[in-house]
């Protein structure tokens, strides 16, 4: 069972034990653009106290720049260099562990954020936001032309996804030789500011259905997003907590690279989640409603 904490000593011990703190944002932070209460008086307590702070999101529709401009608009205190996003794990990956030669690209179903960290990496790409995919046009088979360069598909949130990015893909990972199938998650929903929404595991979907194959997933839960931020950070895994808003990403994740983890029930779990009679197998090491909830240690 978790230790749901309740109490100012319960609390301050929490903050004690922990030197390195990784926090989801979406459904932790904030929700939408609204500020989650509390979230930045915390955030300021554990600085205050020297902890180092990280932030670890699935959202690939961002770069970490462009989501650091978010931070800057909801009065967050980040650097660029502590915001860990899918879409920066997934450029990541292509260039440093798939070493994917220059000459070769990626087919992109996913918005600015993804291309602004591939380019950063010196990575190709197609697809994407190009006009000539987003479009709703059928789609022909006839007119398209195959890019035998393509060695990748790389998936991920797209608000304007279609029939032709999705016919696109399915011909590249069937007709070009080695072309692997990659998404930046697998969230099946998202929590936007006035409820949940189909997650970047939605979009990939109808891919896996046609493929009858599961992609190499990059972001939370998978290890690959836990390396991409040891690469760039030491730090002590028995000293390290993970804070999220969901069982089957922040959670595993945390349970997965051995850190200690924090659920929040600001976002998508609830308590019935981890109490009731169908309760996931997934239990986290403590409980807390709220982020805010941080804040009594220094008396608020």
């Amino acid at each position: 069972m978790p230790a749901h904490l309740t109490t100012r000593p319960e609390y301050s011990l929490l903050i004690d034990r922990y030197d390195t703190w990784m926090f989801d944002c979406d459904g932790v932070l904030w929700h939408g653009d609204r500020l989650i209460e509390g979230a930045v008086e915390v955030l300021e307590i554990l600085r205050k106290r020297g902890k180092r702070i990280l932030f670890v999101t699935n959202n690939a529709s961002k770069s970490r720049k462009s989501y650091k401009s978010k931070f800057d608009v909801l009065g967050v205190q980040a650097s660029v260099e502590e915001i860990y996003g899918s879409a920066y794990a997934s450029a990541v990956y292509i260039s440093s562990v798939m070493k994917l030669p220059k000459d070769k690209k990626v087919y992109v179903i996913g918005m600015a954020g993804i291309e602004e960290e591939l380019r950063e990496e010196g990575v190709s790409f197609i697809g994407g936001t190009d006009p000539a995919d987003c479009t709703l046009e059928p789609f022909s088979l006839s007119s398209f032309s195959l890019d035998p360069d393509v060695q990748a598909v790389l998936c991920g949130l797209d608000l304007s996804v279609n029939y032709t990015k999705l016919s696109k893909a399915f011909q590249y990972l069937t007709r070009n030789p080695g072309c692997q199938f990659l998404v930046t998650n697998e969230d099946s929903t998202f929590p936007s500011a006035d409820g949940l929404l189909p997650g970047a595991g939605a979009i990939s979907a109808p891919l896996r259905y046609a493929l009858e194959k599961d992609p190499i997933s990059i972001g939370k839960p998978a290890k690959t997003m836990l390396d991409c931020i040891q690469a760039k950070v030491k730090f002590d895994p028995e000293r390290t907590i993970m804070i999220g808003d969901r069982l089957n990403t922040d959670i595993l994740f945390g349970q997965a690279g051995g850190l200690a983890t924090l659920l929040v029930l600001t976002g998508i779990t609830s308590k019935q989640d981890i109490t009731g009679p169908n309760a996931s197998p997934i239990v986290p090491d403590y409980v807390t409603q709220s982020i805010g909830d941080l804040r009594v240690v220094d008396g608020q």
